[in-house]
């Protein structure tokens, strides 16, 4: 077994009992011992930060497909589903996953709405987050993404944090490139973890400050070659002040050493999830030089001690989640026991998965060709752009000059200046519409109902016809995603709060390879399209961002015109 604790591996004789560890005693081995299994125990993998919802799986069905990967538990934060439905969401979340042998822990959202710059489904204040806090389920309050209002003091923001401290909760942050003093103010108000670090100077400030840092392996943003790069590590401690001062032995060890704390999810869709979890990333640590036992203690010991959770560790009196492999090197999943009973015996998931419902969250009416264009009276235009990237949430502020046609503001496929759009779905029925590059559509639109954090229907088209049309199939789905170029039309519905299905993780990974590889064709070079497409909505990520509000400069917080003055 291997001992997150001592750092350890060694044979050991394990007791079970009422789902609890109930003895751990070393032996001896020799060739005529009798061993009751073969492979190494380690302790049930525990992913301390994701959003259930961006796998398009209700939490049974995502249960359902981590066990094969040696996942035991989740810290989840519903903060998707809570922007649609309130505590309705929450209280969905809660229940369905209690109905199979999983660990589910949540922390409760703290930004609904993420900001007031955008349209949500609900509104979370003070009081109501502090008795979502009581529920034994919830073990944090989520990422606190309104970094702004805390360095600035804003009075309801400090009452969420306040109710946190009050319970003895950890606050779990949200601070993409805050440094210096202002990064000071927001650890000083006990905010305690951040996985929005992209790179390693970033990420080592924080962490000199006293946050423990969250490592990111997700569908579209992807940290961990940044984070633990050691060429980065070494040019950052040698151009470091205490560089030159510090003995050898010391420099080495900080060099080589993993200094963050967590490796998580945060976001990740249904067809990286079939591939693996957590043991994939373990093993790309590992591949950056990271130890195998450093790895896997980022997922057990490190989580169950900052969330105060009894697992995470083969220690007598703990709840016996473990799992099985081959090695430490490919960490195949032999076996996976929750409370100690099998739940994955190397081939099948030893527990069922009943479907559920939830109430229809869409109130918005039909859209037409029109509603997506941008009038002009002008021959051409200067107009603001977001660049997007692949596999990253940050974008770059751009501008473009543009051709008019019979009024409206043409997109330019030759330079990849394609239509963006957000509809809001909750009633108003407002549309804000704006440009941007880096998807290189071709033809055709793509949208989406998943589009952080408020989920109002984001597409990306290269004409307003089909951004109509891809629009009105997410609202005959009840949400979901789609892809339409001209009489074609496909789509994945996703009617749980726009946001979920009851399908089998399979199923909806073989509907969204098919929309990417049909994306793709139409000349998209994103990986995750659909995934890097749900993060243009998400006002507190630099540097350009659209909300059913309109364009926003998110370094400035504020509205800007798409048209440039």
């Amino acid at each position: 077994m291997l001992d997150v604790i001592t750092d350890s591996i060694y044979p050991a004789r394990i007791s079970v009992e009422d789902g609890f560890f109930k003895e751990i005693l070393p032996i001896v081995i020799n060739d005529d011992s009798e061993l009751d299994i073969q492979g190494i125990i380690l302790p049930g993998f525990i992913d301390s930060h994701i959003h259930i919802e961006s796998t398009m799986l209700t939490p049974a069905q995502f249960a359902k497909l981590a066990v094969r990967f040696g996942t035991t538990s989740v810290v989840c934060d519903p903060h998707e589903i809570a922007n649609v439905a309130g505590t309705d969401g929450i209280d969905f979340m809660i229940e369905n996953s209690k109905s199979v042998p999983f660990n589910f822990y949540f922390s409760i959202p703290s930004c609904v709405p993420a900001t007031c710059f955008e349209t949500s489904g609900a509104i979370l204040d003070s009081e109501t987050i502090g008795e979502l806090l009581k529920k034994d389920e919830a073990v944090a309050l989520g990422e606190m993404m309104n970094f702004p209002g805390v360095i600035n003091g804003d009075g309801e923001v400090l009452a969420k944090l306040e109710k946190a401290k009050e319970l003895g909760k950890p606050i779990d942050g949200h601070a993409p490139l805050l440094s210096g003093k202002d990064l000071d103010k927001y650890i000083g108000e006990h905010i305690s973890t951040d996985h929005e670090c992209s790179n390693f100077a970033e990420a080592i400030e924080k962490k000199e400050k006293g946050m423990k840092i969250m490592v990111r392996e997700g569908s579209s943003a992807k940290n961990m070659e940044a984070l633990f790069d050691f060429s980065d590590r070494l040019e950052y401690w040698k151009n470091h002040e205490s560089f030159g001062k510090m003995p050898n032995e010391v420099l080495e060890k900080r060099i080589h050493l993993p200094i963050f704390d967590f490796i998580v999810s945060d976001d990740k869709h249904t067809t990286d999830l079939i591939k693996g979890h957590l043991n994939e990333s373990i093993k790309k640590a590992i591949d950056l030089e990271v130890s195998p036992i450093s790895a896997i203690e980022m997922v057990t010991v490190n989580p169950s001690t900052h969330y105060n959770l009894n697992t995470g560790a083969i220690v007598k009196g703990m709840q016996a989640d473990y799992v099985i492999v081959d090695n430490l090197d490919d960490l195949n999943i032999l076996k996976t026991y929750v409370a100690g009973k099998c739940v994955f015996d190397g081939k099948d998931v030893l527990f069922d998965v009943n479907e559920t419902e939830f109430k229809n969250t869409f109130d918005v009416s039909k859209k037409e060709s029109e509603d997506f264009e941008i009038s002009c009276d002008k021959s051409s235009v200067d107009v603001n752009v977001i660049r997007c990237f692949n596999g990253e949430l940050i974008t770059e502020a751009e501008s473009a000059t543009l051709k008019t046609k019979n009024g409206f503001i043409e997109a330019d496929l030759d330079e990849d200046i394609l239509k963006i759009a957000v509809v809001e779905r909750y009633g108003g029925n407002s549309i804000a519409n704006g440009f941007i590059t880096g998807f290189n559509l071709k033809k055709g639109a793509i949208a989406s109902s998943v589009a952080h954090d408020s989920h109002n229907i984001v597409v990306v088209g290269t004409n307003t016809k089909d951004m109509a049309n891809a629009v009105n199939c997410l609202i005959d789905n009840e949400g979901g995603f789609a892809i339409v170029d001209g009489d074609f039309e496909d789509s994945l519905a996703l009617p749980i709060a726009g946001l979920m299905t009851n399908e089998d993780s399979y199923e909806v990974a073989e509907k969204l390879e098919k929309l990417q590889k049909t994306a793709a064709d139409f000349g998209c070079k994103l990986d995750s399209p659909f995934m890097t497409m749900s993060f243009m909505a998400l006002l507190v990520i630099p540097a350009f961002k659209i909300s059913d509000k309109g364009l926003f400069d998110c370094i400035n917080f504020e509205f800007i015109d798409v048209i440039k003055n």
